[in-house]
């Protein structure tokens, strides 16, 4: 089916679901701060290095001692978020993604829900990037609508050892 997405007034769009979009310059080690949006029990996520999903969900309410690895700021099929700081559907939400090497941090709405997760390996629904090399960001837009704004990626350069 072809592409639904749009960039109007600074948001990346997908307001039906569609497929998924890609960079074309690809990194390892960086930090990320993006912001999303979806309707009422949305689901989408932003895929590292084109591997490791970081989950985007309609997971308000959801308690914390029922939290999955397919609730919001889950890594998915690996790790669940130890606290749920997701805002109500329709109302903009925050990442701030660090990964190096394999370790993952996600802070969601300034809160550390993730913290420093070794993640070796893909996690499901991923493209065919080697581990540990570096690869794509990737918005999923497969799932539902979901809108994305305010995307800040900074490379973290590798420190010699002595």
């Amino acid at each position: 089916h072809p592409s639904a997405w749009v960039a109007e007034d600074g948001v990346m769009a997908n307001p039906k679901k569609s497929d998924d979009i890609l960079t074309e310059k690809t990194f390892k080690d960086f930090q990320l701060h993006i912001e999303f949006k979806l309707l009422k029990g949305g689901n989408s996520g932003v895929c590292l290095r084109g591997l490791k999903e970081v989950q985007v969900h309609d997971s308000c309410g959801v308690p914390d001692d029922q939290l999955a690895t397919s609730h919001c700021a889950g890594i998915y099929s690996k790790h669940a978020p130890t606290a749920n700081a997701c805002k109500p559907a329709g109302e903009w939400n925050a990442f701030d993604i660090t990964i190096v090497g394999n370790k993952i941090t996600v802070v969601l709405n300034g809160k550390t829900v993730i913290d420093g997760k070794e993640c070796a390996g893909g996690t499901g629904g991923h493209l065919n990037v080697k581990d540990g090399a570096a690869g794509p960001l990737m918005l999923q837009g497969d799932h539902a609508p979901c809108w994305y704004r305010n995307i800040y990626l900074k490379p973290i350069e590798a420190k010699e050892e002595k």
